[in-house]
C-alpha cells in the first residue's frame, strides 16, 4: 500500500501542491516552520479525518480560505488502486469520499489507510495519560480484528446509558440491568481482543526493541481496567454507589491500560528522551509489522523530525528498520544530509525541499533516487 500521488490545498502555510511520493521512503527537508510538518498533518488528516497538531479547526486551514482539501490516490496493489478525499470547512462541516462516493465515517478512511505517526508528542505515549496508551492498542486491534469495531460501539452505548443512568437516576431496575448486562458482554468481548492482540504485538516489539538498544528488565503488560480476579458484572454490582457519587462507571475496558514499567519503575521516570523516542518507534514499528501479517494492507509511517534525540548509531538502525517495513514512509529533517546514507541501493528514496510553504522534488548533487 503507498500513496502515488497527493494533492493538498488550503492546509496551514502550504502552497496547494500535488506530489508523486515514492512508494517507499520519502524525505522532506527545510528550515523550520517551512512547511514539512503541514505536509505530514495533511495526509494524517486524510487517514484520520482530523489533526495531530490541533483540535481546533481554525489554524489547521489556511488565513483567509473557507477549507482545506486533501486527495490521495491510495495503491493497493495486484493493480487495485483507491481515491480517497476529504474537505474540512471553518463551519466544521466534513466531507469524505471514498471512490467518489460520499461516506459518513472516518473508520472507513482508517480502515482504508493505515497511517502511524512518529513525532516529538511520542513521548507521551509512555509518559501520558492512560487514553494515549488505549487509544494505540486499540488503533492495532481496529486493524488485525474485524469484530472490535463494532463491540467498541456497543461498549460506547452502553457507557453512555449507565452513566446517564448514574447521574440522572432516569431508568428502571429492567433497564439498569438489561445496561449493565450490555456493558459486560461488550467489555468482555473487547478485553479478549486485546488480549489477543498484546499476546502477538509483545513478541514482536520485544525483537524490535532489542534491535535499537538493550534495556535490561523492561516489560510489556496489559491492564483491563478492572480486577483481573472477578467478573465486571460482579465489579459493577459491588461499585454502584461509589459510581453513583461519581457520576460514572469507573471500572471497565474504558480505563484499561498499557504499562511500560523497567523493574518496579515507570519506564518514563527512567529512560532518556532518546531512549523513550526509541521504544515508541519500537511499538509502532511493531504494530507496522502486525498489520502487514493481517493482510489487510501495510502502514504509511509519518516520521517528523527523525534525527532529534538520536545519534548517528540510532538513527541510523532507526531507519532500517523502517526500510525493514517495505512499507512508505515520509520522514522531516532540517538538515538531509544525515539522512542520505545507511538505505540499500534497491529502496527507492525520493527527496523534496520545502521552502516557504512550496514543496518541490530535490534531485540535487546527493544522488538520492528519485
Amino acid at each position: 500500500m503507498s500513496l502515488s500521488r497527493i494533492a493538498v490545498t488550503g492546509v496551514r502555510n502550504l502552497q496547494p501542491v500535488t506530489l508523486h511520493p515514492s512508494p517507499r521512503i520519502n524525505i522532506l527537508h527545510g528550515d523550520n516552520g517551512s512547511g514539512k510538518t503541514s505536509l505530514l498533518e495533511a495526509i494524517y488528516i486524510l487517514g484520520m479525518a482530523r489533526s495531530f497538531r490541533s483540535v481546533r479547526l481554525n489554524p489547521i486551514i489556511t488565513h483567509e480560505q473557507p477549507s482545506c482539501t486533501v486527495f490521495g490516490q491510495v495503491e493497493l496493489g495486484e493493480n487495485q488502486s483507491t481515491a480517497l478525499g476529504i474537505s474540512r470547512e471553518r463551519s466544521g462541516d466534513v466531507r469524505i469520499r471514498i471512490n467518489g462516493e460520499s461516506v459518513r465515517s472516518a473508520a472507513e478512511l482508517a480502515d482504508t489507510l493505515p497511517l502511524q505517526l512518529i513525532n516529538p508528542d511520542s513521548f507521551r505515549l509512555l509518559e501520558g495519560a492512560p487514553k494515549l496508551r488505549r487509544q494505540f492498542l486499540d488503533w492495532g486491534v481496529f486493524h488485525v480484528e474485524p469484530r472490535f469495531l463494532q463491540a467498541w460501539q456497543r461498549l460506547q452505548q452502553a457507557l453512555k446509558q449507565r452513566n446517564s443512568w448514574l447521574r440522572h437516576g432516569t431508568l428502571d431496575a429492567a433497564a439498569q440491568a438489561a445496561w449493565s448486562r450490555e456493558l459486560s458482554a461488550a467489555s468482555d468481548e473487547i478485553d479478549g481482543y486485546r488480549r489477543a492482540y498484546i499476546q502477538a504485538l509483545k513478541p514482536v516489539f520485544e525483537r524490535t526493541l532489542a534491535s535499537l538498544l538493550t534495556l535490561d528488565g523492561f516489560q510489556l503488560s496489559y491492564y483491563r481496567g478492572w480486577d483481573k480476579e472477578r467478573s465486571l458484572a460482579e465489579v459493577l454490582a459491588t461499585s454502584i454507589e461509589r459510581d453513583r457519587a461519581m457520576g460514572h462507571t469507573q471500572a471497565g475496558p474504558q480505563r484499561a491500560d498499557l504499562r511500560l514499567r523497567i523493574g518496579s519503575h515507570n519506564a518514563a521516570e527512567i529512560l532518556s528522551r532518546g531512549q523513550q523516542k526509541l521504544v515508541v518507534c519500537a511499538l509502532r514499528i511493531a504494530q507496522g509489522h502486525l498489520v502487514s501479517e493481517s493482510k489487510r494492507g501495510q502502514c504509511i509511517y509519518l516520521v517528523d523530525d527523525l534525527p532529534s534525540e538520536l545519534d548517528d548509531q540510532h538513527r541510523l538502525a532507526l531507519c532500517r528498520l523502517l526500510e525493514q517495513l517495505n512499507c512508505q514512509v515520509f520522514i522531516t529533517c532540517v538538515d538531509s544530509k544525515v539522512l542520505l546514507e545507511g538505505w540499500r541501493e534497491d529502496t527507492p528514496v525520493s527527496m523534496f525541499h520545502v521552502e516557504h510553504g512550496a514543496i518541490a522534488p530535490d534531485h540535487g548533487p546527493s544522488g538520492v533516487k528519485a
